[in-house]
């Protein structure tokens, strides 16, 4: 369809499903961030936390249109999803520490999943998914960086 090996195509809309998994998890989980943080840093967080919701939400939008550009069919359902996730559900998580924490798990292992696939992609001259994870990768660093610093 691109121009690129069947093969090649296959795998990278296998792992460009289970990382849109984890973004929708993700996603999902910073949205009960948002609407259950409590405490002292409440003001500060709610207003982060509905930024990257809403940076998610844009990302699962890209993704599925990549794994479309690809010749695929992106997941839609919560089920599906939750099948080959690699990122925990998180319930009842309202503290700021607690909230903050468990983002920057989710964060790292869509980091680890955004290298794996620009490597594969970067390995098989795949410039659209290199270029959509590059621009990921920027952002989830700099994320981790400042959701860090509140930490300390």
């Amino acid at each position: 369809m691109l121009g690129l090996k069947d093969n090649y195509t296959n795998e990278i809309i296998d792992k460009l499903n289970a990382y849109l998994s984890n973004v929708q998890v993700t996603y999902m989980n910073v949205r009960g961030y948002h609407w259950n943080i409590t405490g002292k840093q409440f003001f500060a967080l709610h207003e982060k936390f509905e930024e990257a919701y809403d940076k998610l939400n844009e990302m699962a939008d890209e993704i599925a249109e990549r794994i479309l550009m690809l010749g695929g069919k992106p997941l839609h359902s919560f089920s599906d999803y939750l099948k080959i996730t690699s990122v925990k559900e998180r319930l009842n998580v309202s503290t700021a520490d607690d909230t903050v924490k468990s983002f920057l798990e989710d964060i790292a292992i869509l980091l680890e999943n955004e290298r794996d696939i620009l490597s594969l992609a970067s390995e098989n001259d795949d410039e659209g998914t290199v270029g959509l994870m590059s621009e990921y990768i920027g952002e989830q660093e700099k994320t981790i960086w400042m959701f860090n610093a509140l930490l300390k």
